[in-house]
């Protein structure tokens, strides 16, 4: 028994075949946070990627991630002693409660600064710098909105502060205003998931996505356990951040 093979259908096949390989390999690609995993994460450790990376525009990087701070503290202490109009007392609920005050957390609360100058550092391009100063300037301008028209402030925690000499300090100079929503939150959420985005592009391990998150979720911890916040505060500030963050990185995917 003689086989005829159609050279015409197997050819016809096998370009199908080719056609549906490439769009498989554009979708999974065009999937959010897939896009993410580059082409030189499978053979460059993420570690080296992230270390290549940083260097990058540091001029960029260093001069405008400070000036950036400083024009915020400028707007939010200015706003802070002088309210447009009288602060409403934030309410204090039954997870207020439940949480103790720590004044161990004021370190992490700290740390605020160092976890959102980490993202910028992790980008490669002017291009998208500009982005994310735009979006991260975005999310603050919002909050300082809402401070203007709608100033808030911390209910009185009745603690001796001299016994914490620390938390007095930041106190003194972070008074009870601006309490809602949480920037303090809003922008360590905003940085958490920006920094899941990067690290996942250069192809991190599990646990050091965790530990990003760990950071993250201690920050907003940490606004409670010293008094700085109460829990309204920091759920408006989690949804302040969450929104900021979706917002612009769908803008980054649709860019391509």
């Amino acid at each position: 028994m003689k086989v005829v093979i159609d050279t015409n259908v197997v050819v016809s096949a096998t370009l199908h075949t080719q056609t549906l390989e490439r769009w498989v390999a554009q979708t999974v690609t065009n999937i959010p946070g897939e896009q993410a995993l580059n082409e030189n994460s499978q053979q460059t450790p993420w570690y080296r990627q992230a270390a290549a990376v940083i260097p990058r525009h540091v001029y960029l990087k260093s001069i405008g991630t400070t000036l950036f701070i400083t024009l915020f503290f400028g707007a939010y202490f200015y706003l802070l002693k002088d309210p447009a109009y009288p602060p409403t007392v934030m309410p204090v609920t039954f997870l207020d409660r439940l949480i103790g005050f720590e004044p161990l957390a004021l370190p992490i609360y700290l740390s605020l600064w160092v976890y959102v100058s980490i993202p910028p550092a992790l980008l490669a391009t002017r291009r998208e710098l500009y982005g994310y100063g735009m979006a991260m300037a975005g999310t603050c301008f919002a909050g300082l909105v809402i401070f203007y028209f709608w100033p808030t402030a911390v209910p009185a925690a009745h603690i001796d502060w001299a016994h914490y000499p620390d938390v007095d300090f930041l106190k003194s100079m972070d008074a009870s205003g601006n309490a809602c929503p949480s920037l303090h939150v809003a922008t360590a959420v905003f940085s958490g998931i920006w920094l899941n985005y990067l690290l996942r592009r250069f192809g991190a391990p599990l646990w050091i996505l965790i530990f990003n998150w760990l950071w993250c979720i201690g920050i907003a911890y940490s606004t409670l356990a010293i008094r700085q916040h109460v829990v309204v505060d920091v759920l408006a500030g989690l949804v302040l951040g969450v929104l900021a963050a979706y917002l612009s990185l769908r803008h980054r995917v649709d860019m391509g």
